[in-house]
């Protein structure tokens, strides 16, 4: 098919058409290098989730993406009695990639720590103290801890915890899945943080903010 090009002319060809590669590459990157700094401008460093001992793999993914979606920076885990699942970059939609994970086994030690950085600590539940969401003030430092499938919260945070706010329902099913729990809390917290302007200007300082950068490129 390239019997209409001289000899002499497919060098150029090829010459022309590594320009353009090369040209594409160039504005692919530069296209997600403006997405990555528009999304950690946007990243909330004091907004953050506590999963203690979720062991379904797709409600973890589906948690990391709505904590990506709704600007949280970091999350916690606090892995005793179950083992974190393996999660597949096709069902967490490469989100892990994007949040990033501490982990713990020491309940003590992790709301302790927290609590130093400033972190006000809730606990999700339906006892007769705890609040609907709405009330809440989810535009201060908060860590919103979400419980087991099945066991709910462990003892041992329920302990360390008294703050308790639970989503208000109206229908004749008691709960909802834990990551559409996380997806709602997270909403809220957005929905409150965006009326007052919290996503308009970067959490982190200038230093870190660069540092992130660096290290988002090269993800």
């Amino acid at each position: 098919m390239f019997n209409k090009w001289s000899s002499a002319q497919i060098p150029l060809l090829n010459l022309s058409l590594g320009r353009i590669r090369v040209t594409v590459m160039k504005q692919r990157t530069e296209r997600r290098t403006k997405k990555i700094i528009s999304v950690l401008s946007k990243r909330q460093k004091d907004l953050t989730l506590i999963i203690d001992n979720i062991h379904d793999p797709h409600n973890v993914s589906a948690i990391l993406r709505s904590c990506d979606a709704f600007g949280v920076h970091k999350i916690h885990l606090y892995y005793t009695n179950q083992e974190f699942p393996e999660l597949g970059k096709k069902s967490s939609a490469s989100a892990i990639k994007w949040v990033e994970r501490e982990r713990h086994r020491d309940a003590k030690k992790m709301i302790e720590k927290l609590r130093a950085e400033g972190f006000n600590i809730i606990r999700t539940g339906f006892s007769e103290k705890a609040r609907p969401i709405v009330e809440w003030d989810l535009t201060k430092p908060c860590a919103i801890i979400l419980g087991n499938e099945h066991c709910g919260l462990s003892p041992e945070l329920c302990a360390l915890v008294e703050d308790e706010l639970y989503i208000p329902m109206q229908g004749m099913v008691e709960s909802l899945n834990v990551s559409v729990a996380a997806a709602i809390i997270l909403y809220e917290s957005w929905r409150q943080r965006m009326l007052k302007g919290m996503y308009d200007h970067p959490s982190f300082d200038e230093q870190t903010l660069q540092r992130l950068i660096e290290e988002w490129c090269k993800k």
